[in-house]
């Protein structure tokens, strides 16, 4: 596939541009500010802690890991804002260690002794009444001493191929000998028990941590043996895919054999218990070949992800947000015609203010319809249980032509993307398992039906997942519409992906790696050359990451120029806004709220005849330069109106909103005086 390539770099100039790991630090800082707010009902505060703790997992897994693969190949080259690798990861631990610290002050310091005040209360063992603490007991051996293994650690011993991610137990037990050193043990909580160990009673719900039930009875599977110190640590493996198959094996095995690999890759992070031994912690540092600036001494639980089964506790309804169920939308009552309604006008969808009922009907009718002659579709993430895969698998059996790409890619869901991939594969579907080099990340779906006026195409295209969960959590635009220029540029999509053909000249698509990074530069210059012509230029954009040094740079000169800019960023931007004489007409805004904001949209000013586009893509190198992504342009009045109305509200939003400023830290706007408080997502819900 020939794609666009960015040109070649400048002269380096780092006080122009915000380091992309510390910046994606800041938001998990953002996300914790939400835990951490009072005003937030417990719940939800809770919920934020959770989502800190295994965004912060998966930061080590694939950030972590790739700086510490550059350092090793003695890489020493700094990134745009002058940061060798080496120097990323000591701030990078500095910032972290920092922010475990925040998190847990949250957590042990108010959310939980809250919650306690709830009736939901967390104690050891040894707090528990002696009643409950022999029910305790023999829980232990009933349920899960079977299942636990004593793993002695010597000579002809080694320490144990750990599970990434797995919680442990670390003992010294006393010498064998006068001579002797100290013997390491490792006891491995199993992954498939609760966490959380419940003790029925009165007085609300009492809970106790498994490690630590399993703790109180080490005895019992050291008998004999005196235990001198122990500890509960955690590790956290390297899980960045590395694709590099040169043998022409098949795409979907090199894949399999990666993920295998994958639980034994190498150690970066390791968190252990505060308060304990240096010799019990300088052994399992010294058997996991671990450097200082990578332990985290933590107190006591390790891994706070086990909490979020409280969010599902029934009752308590005070401690959570109101629910906001997403709403019908009126042009797609539910049993009406998905085609006929697209016969006469374009519906633009906005999750989850909108039910994604409809676009489940889209695929579930072009199932069932006896006109339907095929269906093709990009699947990123989906459901466990997808709603959309089972009527793809239908319409295969009824004998239509449906082709799936898959992304096998799609981080930490390879496996089971593979799993319901084969399903489709065994109804009939014809199945691709990505397109190698590139991953797949455009989201859309074209049917093909038979009509009275011949052949037409229907298509829907979004900025996010097909995905019936996450469409209730995530903001995200799709648009549904039977445009002939739209369902002729589809087409051609798929048959380059299936086929042979050269990458299409589309006539309103734009497609990555070919075009979408040449189509922006040129949208934003086209800005540019109508402020330097005198003429009132502006662009407004939301996206979840703005990395991308050339479309930064090209913002920059639009912004010097006299283009107003307004940048809506949820996550990631290495942007500076505020900078004399570079960016002081560029504003950049994050919100961060009950719903994770999702969806990318850019829009120009264009001299009054404005131009609104929707696309799968951020502006980041990956997005623009090695992903299959697709822009697509919103044309139809009222669904242009829509998509205005919310980037307005992205903006005038003074509750949840924090505002860039120029040493990559977010200040966060309030209410000026005699203003009235102004929530986005609540008010785009009304």
């Amino acid at each position: 596939m020939r794609m666009t390539s960015p040109s070649k770099s400048r002269k380096r100039t780092p006080e122009l541009f915000l380091n992309r790991e510390l910046s994606l630090l800041e938001f998990q800082a953002r996300v914790l500010e939400e835990a951490q707010d009072a005003t937030n009902p417990l719940l939800e505060r809770l919920k934020f802690a959770t989502i800190v703790a295994s965004n912060l997992d998966e930061f080590f897994m694939v950030r972590v890991a790739a700086l510490d693969h550059r350092v090793e190949e003695g890489d020493t080259a700094p990134d745009a804002a002058g940061l060798t690798p080496g120097q990323q990861l000591t701030l990078i631990s500095e910032r972290v260690h920092a922010m475990m610290e925040a998190l847990y002050a949250a957590v042990l310091g108010q959310i939980l002794p809250a919650l306690s005040e709830r009736g939901l209360r967390m104690t050891p063992p040894a707090e528990v009444d002696p009643a409950r603490r022999a029910g305790l007991a023999r829980l232990f051996g009933e349920q899960f001493f079977p299942a636990l293994t004593p793993l002695a650690i010597d000579a002809s011993r080694p320490f144990p191929m750990l599970a990434n991610l797995s919680l442990n137990l670390a003992l010294l037990l006393e010498p064998a000998g006068p001579e002797a050193p100290a013997r390491l043990a490792v006891v491995q909580v199993p992954a498939r028990m609760p966490r959380l160990v419940r003790l029925p009673g009165e007085g609300g719900d009492v809970y106790v941590w498994l490690e630590e039930v399993i703790r109180a009875e080490l005895g019992a599977l050291f008998p004999g043996q005196k235990i001198l110190d122990s500890t509960v640590f955690r590790i956290t493996r390297d899980s960045e895919l590395e694709l590099d198959d040169e043998g022409g094996r098949d795409f979907l095995e090199t894949v399999e054999d990666e993920l295998r690999k994958r639980r034994r890759s190498r150690v970066v992070r390791l968190e252990v218990e505060a308060g304990v031994q240096a010799p019990l912690i300088e052994t399992l540092t010294q058997s996991l070949e671990m450097g200082r600036e990578d332990v985290y001494l933590l107190p006591s639980p390790l891994d706070l992800r086990p909490l979020a089964f409280l969010l599902d506790l029934p009752a308590l309804e005070d401690l959570r947000d109101k629910p906001l169920r997403p709403l019908p939308v009126p042009e797609l009552p539910a049993g009406k015609s998905v085609f006929a309604v697209l016969d006469e006008c374009d519906v633009l969808l906005h999750h989850p203010y909108d039910s994604f009922d409809p676009v489940v009907a889209f695929a579930t009718q072009a199932a069932d319809d006896p006109d339907v002659l095929a269906i093709k579709q990009t699947l990123y993430r989906t459901s466990g249980d997808s709603p959309i895969v089972r009527a793809l698998a239908r319409a295969a059996e009824k004998g239509k032509q449906v082709t799936v790409l898959v992304e096998l890619l799609a981080r930490f869901d390879e496996e089971s993307n593979i799993r319901w991939a084969h399903s489709l594969e065994e109804a009939g579907a014809h199945v691709i398992y990505g397109i190698r080099d590139y991953k797949t990340h455009a989201k859309i779906l074209l049917v093909v039906r038979r009509t009275r006026q011949g052949i037409r195409r229907y298509v829907h295209l979004s900025t996010g997942n097909y995905n019936d969960r996450t469409a209730r959590l995530y903001t995200d635009f799709g648009i549904m519409t039977a445009d002939p220029d739209v369902g002729e540029d589809a087409s051609a999509f798929f048959n380059a992906l299936t086929g042979y053909s050269d990458p299409p000249r589309m006539k309103k698509l734009v497609m990555a790696p070919t075009r979408l990074r040449e189509r922006c530069l040129d949208l934003i210059r086209r800005e540019q050359r109508r402020a330097e012509a005198g003429q009132t230029a502006e662009i407004v954009a939301k996206m979840n990451s703005l990395v991308d040094e050339e479309l930064i740079r090209a913002l920059y000169e639009a912004s010097g120029a006299g283009v107003r800019i307004r940048l809506n960023v949820r996550g990631i931007c290495c942007l500076r806004p505020g900078l004399k004489g570079v960016s002081e007409r560029i504003e950049v805004v994050s919100i961060l709220d009950r719903f994770l904001e999702h969806s990318r949209v850019v829009y120009f000013h264009n001299g009054g005849d404005e131009e609104i586009y929707l696309s799968s893509a951020d502006w980041m190198p990956r997005n623009l330069d090695r992903r299959i992504e697709l822009l697509f342009p919103v044309e139809a009045p009222e669904c242009r109106r829509k998509v205005l109305q919310t980037l307005e509200a992205m903006f005038q939003d003074n509750v949840k909103a924090r505002v860039l400023q120029a040493d990559g830290s977010y200040k966060r706007k309030r209410p000026a005086r005699g203003e009235d408080p102004f929530r986005a997502q609540i008010h785009l819900y009304r």
